[in-house]
């Protein structure tokens, strides 16, 4: 009988059926979670699924500092017009805005990549100097257009610091190299599963005890 032929983990395709079997796994059980005080954990899911609203309430929950920064939609009469960055300290930027005449644009907002260079990226460099968890909303086509950012990024997954981020869920090569990382663990959040997850998750960025080891 003929033998199939070898698994290439650099296949493009096979990385993204591994990503798909790591987040369906995890979506059948939030159990499957470790407890691990490095744990680098992202969020994933179609939009509006509430993964920001997601992470600040595991953040409230945390017994450890943590810093970064949340995404936030930017409302005029109800219509949305942009996206601002809110650091887990206060500072703000706005980083998408349909009045925003810049040279980076996605859609129909203009990008200021340099507000997100200043707020988003320093506060992901200071979490990790401090040793602090790494709170990042969302790595997503917007951020990503930023090479500053992508590197502070890299730094993270590269470091031994915890990580709570969302990031995109469709395909896109920086966001789906992320996700086949041996050493992440990829979250679909869902209307069914969100409200375990907030008090699931706090208890993954913790040292375990001597009998859940």
């Amino acid at each position: 009988m003929p033998r199939s032929p070898a698994r290439d983990p650099r296949d493009p395709i096979i990385r993204r059926q591994d990503c798909l079997r790591r987040t369906r796994g995890f979506a059948r059980s939030a159990r499957t979670l470790r407890r691990d005080v490095n744990q680098k954990v992202l969020l994933t899911g179609r939009p509006g699924c509430g993964k920001t609203t997601l992470v600040k309430r595991v953040v409230k929950n945390l017994s450890q500092p943590a810093a970064g920064f949340y995404t936030e939609e930017i409302r005029d009469r109800g219509v949305r017009v942009g996206f601002r960055l809110v650091t887990l300290d206060g500072d703000e930027g706005v980083l998408a805005h349909v009045d925003l005449e810049t040279p980076e644009r996605l859609g129909k907002y203009g990008l200021d990549l340099s507000a997100l260079e200043t707020v988003g990226v320093s506060a992901i460099r200071d979490a990790v100097r401090a040793r602090q968890l790494v709170v990042i909303d969302e790595i997503g086509p917007m951020e990503i257009r930023s090479a500053m950012f992508r590197d502070a990024v890299n730094e993270v997954l590269e470091s031994d610091v915890a990580l709570l981020a969302t990031i995109f869920a469709r395909s896109l090569p920086f966001t789906d190299a992320i996700k086949s990382r041996p050493d992440v663990t990829l979250v679909e959040v869902r209307a069914d599963n969100r409200e375990k997850l907030v008090s699931e998750l706090p208890n993954t960025f913790r040292n375990p005890s001597p009998g859940e080891i």
